[in-house]
């Protein structure tokens, strides 16, 4: 598969976030000194992959306005190493922008892009999930997805009580290489008793143009949303498509104590910080 655009849904409400997300989108929400589309937008980048669309909602603005040049910040703050940083970004990659007017679930989200995408394979990231390590977690997807010429979705072991959280898969008996699995189907976040196993998606993607029929095609569920866990259920039944779990550690920020453990996480791994961090965890513990 030959990846050369990037999908990340980022219309959500933000509500357990309240009320820091009123007035600003919980994709802005700081970490360290970034927010955290941010990080989402450096990894896209450091993965190999010039085009990104953002699909936003109403009360987003601030996102388009982060990826946006400040020609008086630039001339005021002209020596500034973080804004030469973004300055750096900005001309490496091309972001676009498309509203999801409704909340209508992940799954209608990335409907949203299928006009900007049209028939390329693409990759999604979940701004919620964020990771750090020494390769980027979207670059291990694409590496995935040419060694397979398939679709590939990011997967971790996740706790017995965290199941009901996740999409989780099926995976076949196929053997393959370590933390590599052929996905034989998957289940929306089911009861821990109806797991087919405890290997959860976890907020990347690699998909191919199809998976907009596919999207087009499922019904929304009780909610009125559209999974994307259906329409990969019926592309698992088109064409093969793998799992890999990836390397680095996890962090997931869709609610508050994981952005707490995403704000040390990052903090230790910054030369500048990491000291001083150590610091004030052993004062205040």
């Amino acid at each position: 598969m030959h990846v050369s655009k990037a999908v990340v849904p980022a219309a959500g409400l933000g509500t357990r976030f309240l009320p820091a997300t009123k007035a600003q989108p919980k994709e802005m929400l700081p970490v360290v000194d970034k927010p955290a589309i941010h990080y989402i937008a450096e990894e896209v980048i450091d993965s190999g992959i010039e085009d990104l669309l953002i699909v936003t909602g109403r009360g987003k603005r601030a996102i388009e306005d982060h990826f946006d040049r400040s020609i008086e910040l630039e001339h005021l703050l002209e020596d500034n190493p973080h804004l030469s940083e973004l300055q750096s970004l900005l001309d490496r990659l091309q972001v676009f922008y498309v509203r999801q007017g409704r909340p209508l679930g992940l799954g209608h989200a990335i409907a949203c892009a299928e006009r900007h995408v049209d028939e390329s394979d693409f990759a999604v990231l979940l701004p919620d999930d964020l990771y750090l390590g020494p390769e980027p977690a979207l670059a291990q997807l694409l590496q995935a997805a040419e060694e397979f010429d398939a679709p590939v979705v990011a997967v971790r072991e996740v706790e017995p009580e965290d199941v009901q959280r996740y999409g989780i898969i099926a995976p076949s008996s196929e053997r393959l290489r370590d933390g590599a699995y052929r996905v034989q189907d998957m289940v929306e976040k089911p009861d821990l008793a109806d797991a087919p196993s405890r290997l959860g998606v976890v907020g990347r993607y690699v998909l191919p143009s199809s998976i907009f029929r596919h999207l087009r095609a499922t019904q929304p569920g009780a909610k009125g949303e559209i999974q994307l866990t259906d329409a990969l259920r019926a592309l698992c039944r088109e064409r093969p498509v793998y799992a890999i779990e990836v390397r680095g550690e996890r962090y997931d920020i869709g609610e508050p104590i994981g952005l707490l453990r995403a704000q040390i996480g990052f903090a230790l791994a910054r030369p500048d910080l990491a000291e001083g961090v150590r610091e004030l965890l052993r004062q205040a513990f």
